[in-house]
């Protein structure tokens, strides 16, 4: 299989009104390491770092859109086009990753982990 001619992506305030509108819709997936995520991260992401990704994509639930950010959206864009070429045709890369989604004056949070924050929902 190619790889898509154009990975669909959404700008960061889309992506959060996406989400806001719908806590049980689209899952915003951050596929940046640990370390990053716990620098800055948006609220009610959920991590699953790209080093591990393989061995955590049956996990991603089947049954909601998914929204991929990065730092820039260089990752993302990767696991996004592989997730099309799984057979997924509910995803979207988040245009400009974190960089963007500061630049627009989202909520960001920073620092240690709240019990549960950036975990997969139960499925």
């Amino acid at each position: 299989m190619t790889m898509p001619a154009q990975v669909p992506t959404v700008d960061a305030s889309e992506a959060t009104r996406l989400v806001r509108e719908d806590p049980s819709g689209p899952i915003l997936l951050d596929v940046r390491e640990t370390n990053e995520f716990l620098q800055v991260r948006a609220p009610g992401a959920v991590l699953v770092p790209t080093s591990i990704f393989m061995n955590r994509v049956e996990d991603l639930p089947s049954d909601r859109p998914i929204l991929v950010i990065c730092h820039t959206g260089a990752r993302s864009a990767a696991v996004t086009a592989y997730l099309i070429r799984a057979g997924r045709g509910d995803v979207s890369n988040v245009a400009g990753g974190m960089v963007a989604w500061e630049r627009a004056g989202l909520p960001i949070r920073h620092g240690p982990l709240d019990p549960g924050e950036g975990d997969l929902p139960a499925g």
